[in-house]
């Protein structure tokens, strides 16, 4: 099995996994170690289920068709191999699947079917710039999905690869990178810093409260903006 690189504990990815991404998302600016616009999904994979809590977990790519027949005649959710490659990936696993196809979505290989046995695998979320299918009976499940579209069959969806990188709205994502994602899509969690993003999302949270708060109070004027933001430059 491939050991995750990052060191964390079951107990600290627990305590990532409470927050937003929005809220991750500015802990990792702080650290100032990437672009601000880098890092993220975008565009290509809408979170489908947006009341379900956050999802954090590693990384298990492959690549998908379903315009074709595949060549060895191994479609949909019959592909050992690729499900014997999935668990080498520690879990909580978030499976990852680019679709090659010229026109992504023309089948979805992720169904009820998959959704069951990924969950039973240790699995928590599925992330494709392609299609997805029978989302009441996934829903149901707690299982979160990021997906390009919604379609009706499965055509003729088939794993073409795995374990190689993949490129889902502009994220290169490798297997075994940790990916978080909630109702406003899906981001990569860098190891650089990744013991610190905990103190600094809690360090966000109680600066947005006491701001909320001022903006609450009797009187609020730029001057007392002025005054709060040369406070927080001063503690930092």
């Amino acid at each position: 099995m491939l050991m995750a690189k990052d060191g964390l504990s079951a107990a600290q990815l627990s305590r990532l996994r409470q927050y937003d991404t929005c809220t991750l998302s500015n802990a990792i600016e702080r650290l100032r170690i990437r672009p601000r616009c880098e890092g993220f999904v975008t565009g290509t994979a809408e979170c489908r289920f947006p009341h379900l809590q956050p999802v954090i977990g590693y990384a298990v790519t492959g690549k998908v068709r379903a315009a074709m027949p595949p060549i060895d005649g191994r479609g949909y959710y019959e592909d050992l191999d690729w499900w014997r490659y999935l668990v080498t990936v520690p879990a909580p696993r978030i499976v990852v699947m680019q679709d090659t196809d010229p026109s992504p979505g023309v089948g979805a290989l992720f169904g009820e079917v998959h959704a069951r046995i990924c969950r039973a695998l240790g699995c928590v979320a599925y992330v494709t710039n392609g299609a997805v299918r029978d989302l009441p009976g996934i829903e149901a499940l707690d299982f979160q999905l990021f997906a390009g579209s919604v379609v009706v069959s499965h055509a003729y969806a088939h794993v073409v690869a795995y374990g190689e990188p993949v490129e889902i709205g502009g994220l290169g994502i490798s297997s075994g990178d940790l990916l978080h994602g909630d109702l406003h899509g899906v981001h990569s969690i860098p190891r650089k810093g990744i013991h610190r993003l905990s103190e600094l999302a809690e360090q966000i949270r109680r600066e947005e409260h006491e701001l909320f708060q001022l903006t609450e109070s009797k009187g609020f004027s730029v001057d007392m903006l002025a005054a709060k933001l040369g406070e927080r430059a001063g503690k930092r």
